[in-house]
């Protein structure tokens, strides 16, 4: 009779014990979590909430409009742009009160890679204002070379592409979907990556330009601007295209972009300072955290980008069913 021998349990350095089926990289620390599918199918599932019960015009009108009109002191809709500092000035404000807009929501999950940092504040401090301004600055190329292209093309815009043919979609409508289910694609892909599910794609250009990652992001958030609806951006999308000047069309879309970074940005720096010792303590306690607080920013901004901005849109215009709460439609 052939006896039994019990395999002595695996020591955790044994390499059948590993999880990382990718080398670390800058969306990867080398620490899958231990319920990797799990930690994907809640964000993706919350991305997905978000879109079922997110209401447009409560965003833009409610919140959007009041903050414009506090900031500048008069009606943003209701006055027309007069003149270059006029322009400019409703360019930040707007962009202030854009903030919490659907085409701005994955700005949040942009800060997660500078989640945790060094144990004195003035440090953390420190380190987080270097990737905020690589975030910054590639967002305000890519702001800058649409507005100056705006400005130079005027009303031959898709944005200004009002018609609807028999699909009920217009040149504008279909812009955004195509540029932000792209952005919302590039979330997703780099949620997975976050999670070692999928090798990072931005690996081999980090390694050599560390702060590629931080530009990358940066563009995706300036390109939020190529295409986007909010009723006060495309007023001054308008007074752009009608200037006819690159310089003013540029500045303008630049300080857009700016005033849609400013109130998260200081968020982020006072939660840095104010817990960023204990938020780094948890996540160096278990590597694995950090992997799975990234990822769930992305995935659930990725698939709220794609499903808000594709499917959802679709189903406003009748062409296919998508659920959504009463206050919504």
């Amino acid at each position: 009779m052939t006896q039994l021998t019990q395999r002595p349990p695996l020591d955790a350095s044994d390499p059948r014990r590993t999880r990382t089926p990718r080398e670390p990289s800058f969306f990867f620390n080398g620490h899958a979590p231990r319920r990797r599918m799990l930690v994907a199918a809640v964000s993706a599932l919350f991305g997905f909430a978000l879109t079922v019960v997110w209401s447009a015009e409560f965003v833009d009108r409610t919140i959007g409009d009041n903050v414009a009109d506090a900031l500048l002191g008069h009606h943003a809709k209701d006055t027309p742009i007069a003149g270059v500092l006029a322009g400019l000035a409703f360019a930040v404000a707007t962009g202030v009160a854009g903030t919490f807009t659907a085409c701005n929501v994955a700005v949040f999950s942009a800060l997660a890679p500078l989640t945790g940092g060094p144990s004195s504040p003035l440090r953390r401090l420190t380190a987080a204002l270097q990737p905020l301004s690589r975030l910054a600055a590639g967002a305000v190329t890519v702001s800058a070379l649409y507005g100056a292209l705006v400005a130079l093309v005027g009303a031959g815009m898709p944005q200004f592409d009002e018609s609807a043919p028999g699909s009920g979609l217009s040149g504008r409508l279909i812009q955004a979907m195509v540029v932000y289910g792209l952005i919302g694609l590039a979330m997703l892909v780099l949620g997975l990556s976050s999670l070692g599910v999928v090798k990072d794609p931005l690996a081999r250009l980090s390694r050599r330009f560390p702060g590629a990652p931080m530009l990358f992001m940066g563009a995706l958030i300036g390109a939020f601007l190529i295409g986007r609806p909010f009723p006060l951006f495309r007023q001054l999308f308008r007074d752009a295209a009608e200037s006819g000047n690159p310089l003013y069309g540029a500045t303008a879309f630049v300080l857009q972009t700016l005033g849609n970074l400013v109130v998260v940005a200081v968020l982020f720096l006072l939660v840095t300072v104010v817990l960023g010792d204990r938020l780094h303590r948890w996540l160096t306690a278990r590597p694995s955290r950090a992997s799975a607080l990234m990822a769930a920013a992305f995935i659930a901004a990725g698939v709220f980008m794609i499903m808000y901005w594709d499917l959802r849109i679709l189903a406003r215009r009748d062409l296919i069913w998508y659920p959504m709460a009463p206050w919504a439609h």
